[in-house]
């Protein structure tokens, strides 16, 4: 089976980014039986989805995992729901703040990731990485990326499956002693456990992952 992992290049003056390291690492060990390839992303909006789209079509790949970083996050983040929406707190690295804009004008308000979210979840947990699901992926460039992968598959690569995870920040991100990380090599490794129940899992697990806030 073929993989396309991305991870994204460092942003808001940080000089690392632990989704691109660890998407390079899953690359570079994958796990048995896939043939994996890693390519970075700009944090940039519209530049990050022309990106995707490309490697997409040079790859031809039959999975699709795209990994941000969300600092701040205990465990590995298995999106749930990408939203057609940008709203930018802060700029992009080439300056951009969109504000309320749609992803896709015209589009679906919404998709839901076509992978085995709780699966996914479930199999991080067993190789005893924190994980759980998560109800947004933000509305940043990494949601920006999700949405414009499931609209690419929606309407044009229905055979394709995606989605998205966010990783914690590394611990040479974080100064506080109680702030959350986890380490590269943890984090591959969580994302290796993905990708393998993701490529031979369709139909997902019914156990309780919602939120309440």
């Amino acid at each position: 089976m073929k993989v396309l992992i991305t991870g994204f290049e460092p942003f808001g003056g940080e000089d690392t980014n632990p989704s691109w390291e660890a998407a390079s690492l899953v690359a570079a060990e994958p796990p048995a039986g896939l043939d994996v390839t890693a390519v970075e992303l700009s944090c940039v909006y519209g530049v990050a989805i022309a990106e995707l789209r490309s490697a997409v079509t040079e790859l031809d790949p039959d999975l699709v995992l795209c990994t941000g970083q969300a600092g701040g996050r205990p465990g590995l983040s298995v999106e749930r729901v990408a939203l057609n929406i940008d709203d930018a707190r802060i700029p992009d690295n080439a300056g951009n703040q969109p504000v309320d804009e749609p992803i896709v004008p015209g589009g679906p308000v919404a998709y839901f990731a076509s992978l085995p979210v709780k699966a996914c979840v479930e199999a991080v947990r067993a190789a005893g990485l924190p994980a759980s699901v998560s109800q947004t992926a933000g509305t940043f460039v990494c949601n920006h990326v999700f949405y414009g992968l499931a609209h690419l598959i929606a309407t044009q690569r229905p055979r394709l499956r995606g989605g998205f995870v966010h990783v914690p920040y590394a611990p040479h991100q974080v100064t506080a002693e109680d702030a959350p990380s986890m380490s590269v090599r943890d984090i591959a490794a969580g994302l290796g456990a993905i990708l393998a129940t993701a490529a031979r899992t369709a139909t997902d697990l019914k156990v309780a992952g919602g939120a309440i806030h």
